[in-house]
């Protein structure tokens, strides 16, 4: 098919509710019955790459504007398929380099996605009469599927790879039939018939915080009114704290040995919750939001048990809270603690 020069696209598919600009992309591609590359080319000039970069974060206005020019959809409506509009939800300010809080990193080589950053529910896609990729698929703290309440996968189960959707027509010689964008790239699995498994649940509170936060970033529009950001911080900075390295931070232990809940293998060294695979997420998550449920008294009793320090809790966390703050001072005087200690051994 050879793309017209007129401003207006023949196929001109709108952004389905939370669908992401990868994914929207994809779509009018093999819509016009192109490779989705082919298409980018012809629009946007082979000089421009579009797929060598994480175009759900850094769809840059110019890619947006013509989007818009190409499709009638609104400069609004594609704003929010990208990672960009959670600024001032998920993270305080937007910035193109370096890591982003909650928002999971693919790790970019070429074309090529060496990081797990895309998750996906397998009944979602299934029952999709246009199967296509959420917004909230991108964010770590979202590990379980809100509608199906089954857990999320971070990888094709079939061969480990990466999820690409935007490579899912590589192989394809003849674009007569486009694939759907539910194959995996790599082994040509169709994603809807993964296995949906149910998640651990170490406890009920900390169960319906986070299935509240996940139902939240899942919903249509913005949750500005349903998330505090201060909130997200804190429960980011103590899932940190989780994995501390210290020797004398044993704060992962302190809250396994409350719930009564083995621990599972963390990757070893230091790795940020936006890296980590969704198993590992889910279990500190937990963790983080058991001890934020009741953060004052647990994290008093943690800190009198010899189990974490002052300065940890404020370790490389700026722009802490007033009110994480304000708890945390009272964790300042060693001395008072090094007291009770010893009038608990006596």
């Amino acid at each position: 098919m050879v793309m017209s020069n007129s401003t207006l696209w023949p196929i001109r598919y709108k952004p389905l509710p939370d669908e992401l600009l990868s994914s929207w992309l994809v779509r009018l591609a093999h819509g016009h019955g192109l490779k989705v590359q082919t298409l980018c080319n012809l629009t946007f000039g082979a000089q421009r790459q579009i797929w060598n970069r994480d175009i759900d974060r850094l769809a840059q206005p110019w890619l947006r504007n013509e989007l818009s020019v190409r499709t009638g959809a609104s400069a609004a409506s594609i704003f929010h398929t990208t990672l960009q509009s959670y600024e001032g939800i998920l993270y305080r300010r937007f910035r193109t380099a370096g890591a982003l809080p909650w928002i999971l990193v693919q790790q970019m080589y070429h074309r090529k996605r060496n990081g797990h950053g895309l998750q996906f529910c397998p009944t979602c896609l299934a029952e999709d009469s246009v199967p296509y990729f959420r917004k909230h698929w991108r964010i770590a703290l979202v590990t379980v599927c809100v509608k199906h309440h089954t857990m999320l996968l971070d990888r094709c189960p079939g061969c480990g790879t990466a999820i690409a959707i935007h490579r899912v027509d590589m192989t394809k010689a003849d674009m007569g039939v486009p694939p759907d964008l539910c194959f995996c790239h790599s082994c040509e699995l169709d994603l809807r018939f993964a296995q949906a498994t149910l998640p651990d649940a170490y406890d009920a509170q900390s169960t319906a915080t986070m299935y509240g936060l996940s139902k939240a970033l899942s919903s249509v529009g913005s949750p500005n009114n349903a998330i505090s950001l201060d909130n997200l911080s804190v429960l980011h900075q103590l899932t940190r704290t989780m994995t501390s390295r210290y020797k004398h931070v044993q704060l992962r232990r302190f809250v396994l040995e409350r719930l009564g809940v083995r621990d599972i293998y963390l990757s070893e060294g230091y790795m940020s919750l936006e890296m980590r695979p969704i198993e590992q997420r889910h279990h500190l998550l937990q963790l983080s939001s058991w001890l934020f449920a009741d953060l004052e008294a647990r994290l008093s009793e943690a800190w009198h048990a010899g189990m974490i320090r002052y300065n940890v809790l404020l370790k490389d966390f700026p722009n802490a809270p007033d009110g994480y703050r304000n708890i945390i001072k009272n964790f300042a005087n060693w001395r008072s603690r090094s007291l009770n200690l010893r009038i608990q051994v006596n």
